[in-house]
Order: structure tokens, then sequence, then C-alpha cells
């Protein structure tokens, strides 16, 4: 019981702790900066302020009130699983992997339901204020999602003999992301790479016992 508890603690320190980050750095860049607005503090590192409707990275493929509704209902199962894998005393590293991916999926769903009504829309010529007088630029749910990471780690210019990409700049990693979308693949890669046969392991006993 002691166990559980201290490492339930642990869960909802991290979760609170990512959202805090995440939800500062995005309030900060909102307030701070126009819409496309890039500093650049190295060759292959730059805050630049974007918005996105889609999902991690800037994805759009569905409806933004899909998405949002869909990020809600994930983020509840998320939150279930990790309940539930801290009362079946699963391990620490596995459990600080699952709170990772919960904070950053509630991070973005933030953005989505609050954001809309909280500040006024980004231009790139004015800063969004937050709680504008004139009420929001959107919807509860209509929200858009800020991003600001950008890493152009390697960028060169393919050769113009080439056949339909000659003469092409090519960005290796050119995505831009935030803290959140940082806290979800985090989460996934450690569990891919340290965890996948613990979580395998956890399947096939719980197959057994039912």
């Amino acid at each position: 019981m002691k166990n559980s508890l201290s490492k339930g603690y642990l869960a909802t320190i991290i979760v609170l702790a990512i959202l805090f980050i995440d939800q500062f750095i995005k309030i900060w860049v909102k307030t701070n900066m126009v819409l496309h607005q890039d500093i650049p503090f190295t060759n292959w590192f730059h805050i630049w302020f974007v918005e996105n409707n889609g999902m991690a990275f800037g994805m759009e493929i569905f409806g933004k009130l899909f998405l949002s509704i869909f990020r809600i209902f994930a983020v509840v199962l998320l939150i279930y699983y990790l309940y539930t894998c801290v009362k079946k005393h699963f391990k620490t590293g596995y459990i600080i992997c699952i709170a990772m991916i919960v904070a950053g999926a509630a991070g973005n769903i933030i953005d989505s339901l609050c954001y809309g009504w909280l500040f006024s829309d980004s231009t790139v010529d004015t800063v969004a204020t937050f709680l504008p007088v004139d009420g929001g630029y959107a919807a509860p749910l209509f929200g858009r999602v800020v991003d600001m990471f950008y890493f152009p780690l390697i960028q060169w210019n393919w050769p113009q003999w080439l056949p339909m990409i000659g003469g092409n700049h090519f960005i290796f990693f050119s995505p831009i992301f935030n803290f959140a979308d940082a806290s979800i693949s985090c989460g996934i890669i450690a569990i891919l790479l340290f965890y996948n046969k613990y979580l395998h392991k956890q399947v096939h006993e719980t197959e057994k016992k039912s």
C-alpha cells in the first residue's frame, strides 16, 4: 500500500510539473511573440511561434472538434491506465513514462479547451492578450495548440542534377513542436527501448489470471 502511494505521488508530481512547464512556455510565447516570429539561438535551435489545429508536430488529419473530443477521451483512458499501473505495482520507470504521456496529452488539451476564449488571436502583426475585453478568438474546444521548438539539425541543398528534388533545400527534422509533444514522444520512446519486454510480460500475466 505504501509503495503504491509513493508511486502515485511521484506520478502526480511528474504530471503537474510537466503541465506547469508546458503551459508556462506556451503562455510566454503566446503573450510575447507575434505569429511566425523566429528567435534563433543557434543554427540548429530556434524558438519559432506557430499554432496548429492538429495533433502532435502539427499534423492535421481530422476536424478540430473531433480532435479535441478524442484527446479528452484518450487522456481519461490514459489517466485510468496510469492509476491501474500504480495500483498493480508496475515498475517505477514505466509509471514515469506513462505519466509523461498523460501530462503531454493533457497539456495540448488545455490549449484546445481553453486558449480560444482566454486569449485574443495571434497574428503576424499583433501579440495576443490574456482575457481580452472583446472575448477570445474561438469557442471552447476550438483553441489552437501553441508550438515553438524548432530543431533544423542538418540542412543542405540537393545537387541540381538530381531529378525531382534537384536544387531543393532539405532540412532534417523540420517539425515545430512543444514541450507537451516532447513529453509524449520521450515517454513512448523510453517504453519501446526499455520496457517493451516488461509490458509484454505484464500483458501475458494479466491474460493468465483472467
